[in-house]
């Protein structure tokens, strides 16, 4: 064979062995490009989170040029349904979303990656929210956003009304008054209060009146007891007895957050995360303060994490852009311009700018609020504790069966069905 035979022999033997190389993503260079396949539910496609999203990975893209990230955004009503086939086939993405509530669940179910050796600096992060995401002492995740709930009132109702407006201190006493005032002065259509009986607002409904679900270590259920039984006896109160709230036949198909965009609704109980809605759609002076309880102040603690995978091939690029996105102050800054939740975060530039935004005016009481955090019970069986709490809040509400009779039932199923 001749010389430049021998050469061309070898530029090809060159380029085929060279070939998997390139079509696995490496650069001409020779760096390997890493795709880390991203899912989640809370931005949402063609909205400002949704937006915010792209923004704050196309920053971590320029900052980490060997990994690339394909994200997918899937609506929360078919995300879990969708994350469970994956994680049967064995095909879940490198990075995804869970909220807190659902978080034990698949941690106990191994699916997800210990990424405590991958995590750099996490002082960044608001504690209470990083450690929401560590099971039995191993870090599986990192939160992405931090929210609670605050008492939203439409100031002009209460004007009109002449009531004075809702303070800090207030409890629900206060609050069936000024409910019970305003309907008087301004006629029939005008409700007071909204606040429904589900398993959200009782677990924390309890906690502001001295009570709780479960035993302080969680071993045991605690539903039964006095405090909670007057719990259900008073929020059921607000619809049933001084009638404050309307009934679902008298909201006529509106959800609550309508019925307070209508001008309609003097006092609403929801998270912060309506802020955006509330700006847009609202033709009326409207404010927040601290949500009231009876003998305690509680709200309630809502987390969404970032998770990595245990199957991924890539923990470590999959956890870093966890963090950035989760934990970053360039990502925390866009995250508070879209007004798009509580980044879990203290930089104090990031969030003295969220506090000057409005409305509403009186913005510090979200921060106020986590004083007053109180996470809701979680076991395994969480879909299933919770629709079985749900269900027999119903009977209340409908009056099927007394607080007591109906709580003392759930406790005993719970102590059947749930494992502890």
């Amino acid at each position: 064979m001749g010389k430049t035979k021998k050469a061309l022999v070898f530029v090809l033997l060159s380029l085929l062995i060279a070939a998997p190389l390139f079509a696995n993503g490496a650069s001409e260079s020779g760096d390997d490009v890493v795709t880390i396949r991203f899912e989640q539910f809370s931005g949402s496609d063609g909205t400002g989170s949704g937006e915010a999203l792209r923004q704050m990975i196309a920053v971590f893209e320029e900052q980490n040029p060997d990994i690339k990230v394909e994200l997918q955004a899937i609506g929360y009503d078919d995300y879990f349904t969708q994350l469970q086939s994956k994680v049967v086939g064995q095909n879940t993405a490198d990075v995804f979303e869970l909220n807190y509530e659902n978080f034990v669940s698949y941690a106990s179910q191994g699916v997800l990656a210990d990424i405590s050796g991958y995590l750099g600096d996490t002082s960044g992060f608001n504690q209470t929210a990083l450690e929401a995401f560590n099971y039995n002492g191993i870090q599986y995740g990192v939160p992405n956003s931090f929210s609670n709930c605050v008492l939203f009132y439409n100031k002009d109702l209460f004007d009109q009304a002449g009531v004075a407006y809702p303070t800090d201190d207030w409890t629900w006493s206060d609050v069936e008054t000024a409910s019970k005032q305003i309907m008087s002065a301004l006629g029939e259509g005008i409700w007071g209060f909204y606040r429904p009986l589900t398993f959200n607002e009782f677990y924390k409904g309890v906690a502001q009146n001295g009570g709780a679900l479960m035993s302080e270590d969680g071993s045991a259920f605690t539903v039964n007891t006095p405090e909670n039984v007057e719990t259900a006896e008073i929020m059921a109160g607000w619809q049933i007895d001084s009638h404050i709230m309307p009934t679902e036949a008298e909201m006529g198909g509106m959800g609550d957050w309508d019925l307070f965009k209508s001008g309609r609704l003097a006092m609403l109980v929801t998270g912060v995360w309506a802020f955006t809605d509330f700006s847009a759609n609202c033709s009326f002076d409207w404010d927040i303060t601290i949500e009231p309880g009876n003998t305690a102040k509680a709200t309630h603690f809502f987390s969404n994490g970032y998770v990595v995978s245990a199957d991924s091939e890539h923990k470590e690029e999959a956890t870093k852009l966890a963090q950035f996105l989760a934990g970053s102050s360039e990502a925390s800054a866009i995250r508070v311009a879209a007004s798009w939740e509580l980044p879990p975060v203290t930089y104090e530039d990031v969030l003295s700018s969220y506090l000057e935004m409005t409305p509403p005016e009186n913005r510090e009481a979200v921060f106020e609020s986590l004083d007053y955090l109180v996470p809701p019970p979680v076991v395994v069986q969480q879909a299933e504790m919770s629709a079985i709490i749900d269900s027999y809040l119903q009977q209340i509400l409908y009056g099927s069966m007394s607080a007591q009779d109906a709580l003392d039932a759930c406790q005993a199923e719970l102590e059947s069905k749930i494992s502890l």
